[in-house]
């Protein structure tokens, strides 16, 4: 199969250097492969997603030279997918309604926590009964306890993650009516034959989970290559708040393409 790949900018902010040196190595990945390279807006956030941020994120990506065929993806359109894609899931039960909030979660005593410090679901609705769908609720995917999750990252080399030890049940549907990032993807990637996903070393655990979900599913994950993560001058790695960082900021000091880089 030719190469596919992707960026997939969330529009809830401006881009910042992190960004942008993302989407150039997967431009610069693409292009080596002679593949296509393709955009998809992750805008399902409706309460954080602006038009103004995906319009700055496209003039932006164009500004640094990284080039894309077809047009915009919008996740916001795709959401007849997701929800096949859910009851999919519900017929094969693996996944079930939550109501557990982030504090209950937080505040359980028998709440294990991963390497990273982030709280593992405790399971406490995990036996709920799930013979009714509900798409206005919360859903978790049943995690297959004590499985190992192995994968080779194209930078980082062999990855192992073990299912209730790294990670527990993870969100897969809000209660919103919007699916979770990592089933929205999954479904994306699928759908878009991605052969190769280049994305920020901070969602290597997330591509453990999705591994579950393309399983599920019965779908052919891609590989996957996760970049180094870029940090501020006091370590810590550049989030959307950094706006002397951004992308529009730089520009608007006279920064070319070229000099940013030129330190990449």
């Amino acid at each position: 199969m030719n190469y596919r790949g992707r960026i997939a900018p969330t529009p809830t902010g401006y881009l910042h250097l992190g960004h942008a040196r993302t989407f150039w190595i997967a431009h610069e990945r693409c292009k080596a492969a002679n593949g296509t390279l393709l955009y998809r807006n992750e805008d399902l956030d409706v309460d954080r997603c602006k038009e103004e941020y995906q319009k700055a994120a496209i003039e932006d990506c164009r500004w640094l030279g990284i080039e894309w065929e077809g047009d915009t993806i919008n996740q916001s359109a795709r959401i007849d997918y997701y929800q096949k894609a859910f009851k999919k899931l519900h017929r094969a039960d693996h996944i079930y309604p939550c109501i557990c909030s982030r504090k209950d979660i937080q505040e359980a005593s028998a709440a294990p926590h991963g390497e990273d410090g982030e709280t593992i679901y405790p399971g406490t609705c995990r036996n709920a009964n799930t013979s009714t769908i509900n798409q206005h609720a919360n859903w978790r995917f049943r995690v297959p306890e004590g499985k190992l999750i192995e994968f080779e990252d194209a930078f980082w080399g062999p990855q192992s993650f073990t299912c209730g030890v790294d990670f527990g049940d993870f969100p897969v549907w809000q209660k919103n009516g919007i699916p979770s990032y990592q089933l929205a993807v999954v479904v994306d990637d699928a759908a878009m034959k991605i052969t190769e996903v280049v994305r920020g070393a901070d969602l290597l655990i997330s591509t453990a989970r999705q591994l579950l979900l393309y399983e599920a599913l019965g779908l052919t994950p891609p590989s996957f290559y996760h970049c180094e993560l870029m940090c501020d001058e006091n370590g810590k790695r550049l989030a959307k708040r950094h706006d002397s960082l951004s992308l529009q900021t730089l520009r608007r000091k006279g920064k070319t393409p070229e000099q940013l880089r030129s330190d990449w």
